[in-house]
């Protein structure tokens, strides 16, 4: 069968699953937009004000659904335009196609200085994708195409590339297949011996902590059922929350894990790469650590584990919870600790951080539990990671340890966009907001149903802050002048509402989250309580 490299790349987007682009046209890349026009009624095209909006969204509409996502730029500064969001991508386990164009094929290499022309791009592209595909010509298309989709549908979720470079898009592929749709590589089975080990190493157990990350996010039932079976408190940081409940007994912030980490024995950490726990907190021979996890290389990189289990959540935990059946009942004594931790760290956030828990309680009273919510790089999204419940799995959408300021907007635009279904309230600094808040112009245009909260203190307020408290508050770069937002938001046909107090957000959050169609909501703030004392809290053990 003869069809265009272009064909193939729209058939094979749409017979894996793809229903939305997020993309900037360019010329570069007008072969494939030229024939995906013909089958708008399944590939939806996303037009964004910026390559990284189209990445952000692409990656927020993948965090939200746990669905692989597709993005689409040109090549050069386009493509470069989109490496925040690749990388932040890369960080928080989305899976992404990052498509993108290139140069023509003879071109490439040669530093003629042609239009998008950056030298070496598929290497910039390979370092921030977990495997990257290049179409080199017809006789290789389809196989490429296929390469990235099952490279995208495989192991653990990250993005993947695929480059095609100007000239291939109209060329006639003569082996092309009737069907690109493809599955995932096999996973890898559970080692028997190991599950065997780890129950023992349960058994043993008196005070046990599960602990979580994003790679959890679709096992919340199996991480729940093992946690009560083994009364062990469960713990994320940024990517993991929402797997347990906020209000579930067993559920426990961050700081509350610091408050018992010199006492637990026995780690299990499950789709982590337990770095912000093990790492920064220490560990000594009286902990073990079961690690299981879909990424063999992560199992022992950032701690000394007793008991590595390489294997899909949902295939290990079964096993393993099926061998710790018959033990003895939870440790009643343990259980009262964890308790008694949560209600003094609860006392002492209303204590030290009122300010920012005024604005995050009035969001969690109008957001419902089935609401998404995606924070930010602010004194409160800080806030929001410790104290902001979180009532279900893909309801807390974060950055993870890239930390990159600006991604929130962008990204909430893709979690409202994949999950209209929902209401969806996202939180900026005036400092980040501004990163992105052109794409206003696309929320208005696809008209999409996001509400978000941006609290104005005319400052990078994280900067300030560490300007005062660790460099005898010689502040510099960090005093902003930023517009209102209220009003800039209504200049792009977007609502706009303002709120001076939490009663004030929680009315206006009404409003907007009723609204059908995208609102900002500026609340001008001076200045927070630090949050660090309980964001970077110090090593314990080790």
């Amino acid at each position: 069968m003869t069809k265009s490299i272009a064909d193939l790349a729209v058939q094979g987007l749409i017979a894996n699953g793809i229903e939305n682009l997020y993309c900037l046209p360019g010329v570069q890349n007008d072969g494939f937009f030229d024939t995906l026009f013909d089958s708008t009624d399944r590939l939806n095209p996303i037009q964004t004000r910026h390559e990284q909006g189209a990445a952000y969204m692409a990656m927020g509409a993948a965090l939200a659904t746990g669905t692989p996502q597709a993005f689409c730029v040109v090549p050069g500064p386009g493509f470069l335009n989109a490496t925040a969001a690749l990388s932040t991508a890369y960080a928080v386990n989305a899976p992404i196609l990052a498509l993108t164009g290139q140069i023509p094929t003879g071109a490439q290499g040669k530093g003629h200085g042609l239009l998008h022309e950056i030298p070496d791009q598929f290497a910039i592209l390979r370092q921030l994708t977990k495997a990257s595909c290049r179409v080199s010509g017809p006789g290789d298309a389809a196989h490429e195409i296929r390469a990235a989709f099952t490279a995208l549908k495989s192991g653990r979720p990250r993005p993947v590339g695929l480059e095609i470079a100007v000239n291939l898009w109209t060329q006639s592929s003569d082996n092309a297949p009737r069907d690109l749709a493809v599955g995932g590589a096999p996973m890898p089975q559970p080692d028997s011996d190991a599950i065997a080990w780890a129950a023992r190493l349960i058994a043993g157990a008196r005070a046990p902590m599960i602990v979580v990350g994003g790679g959890a996010q679709d096992d919340a039932k199996a991480v729940l059922n093992l946690a009560s079976r083994i009364g062990a408190p469960v713990v994320a940081f940024r990517t993991g929350h929402g797997v347990v409940p906020s209000d579930d007994p067993l559920s426990i912030s961050m700081p509350v894990a610091h408050d018992l980490w010199t006492d637990v024995d026995l780690v299990i950490g499950l789709g982590t790469r337990l770095q912000s726990q093990v790492m920064a907190w220490g560990q000594d021979d009286a902990m073990k650590i079961v690690h299981i996890d879909i990424d063999e290389t992560q199992i022992g990189r950032s701690a000394r584990v007793d008991v590595g289990i390489h294997a899909a959540l949902g295939d290990a935990l079964p096993l393993l919870l099926d061998d710790v059946e018959t033990f003895a009942d939870p440790n009643s004594d343990w259980l009262d600790r964890v308790a008694a931790a949560k209600a003094r760290r609860a006392a002492e956030y209303e204590q030290r951080l009122a300010p920012q828990l005024g604005w995050l309680n009035a969001i969690r009273a109008v957001l419902p539990q089935e609401g998404i919510f995606v924070d930010e790089l602010t004194q409160t999204g800080y806030v929001s990671r410790f104290a902001f419940p979180s009532y279900g799995p893909r309801r807390f959408i974060s950055t993870g340890y890239q930390g990159t300021l600006g991604y929130g907007f962008p990204t909430a635009l893709g979690v409202a966009h994949a999950r209209r279904d929902v209401p969806v309230v996202a939180i900026s600094g005036d400092g980040g907001a501004l990163f992105a808040i052109t794409e206003l112009a696309t929320a208005v245009h696809h008209n999409i149903p996001l509400t978000t909260v941006i609290f104005n203190d005319h400052a990078f307020g994280n900067v300030r802050r560490l300007q005062m408290d660790n460099y005898d508050n010689r502040l510099i770069a960090s005093d902003l002048s930023s517009p209102d937002f209220a009003s800039l938001a209504r200049s792009f046909g977007a609502q706009g509402l303002m709120a001076s107090n939490p009663e004030d957000l929680r009315n206006a959050l009404e409003v907007a989250i009723a609204h059908d169609g995208p609102s900002v909501i500026e609340v001008p703030v001076g200045e927070l309580p630090s949050p660090w004392d309980f964001v970077l809290m110090p090593k314990v053990r080790g």
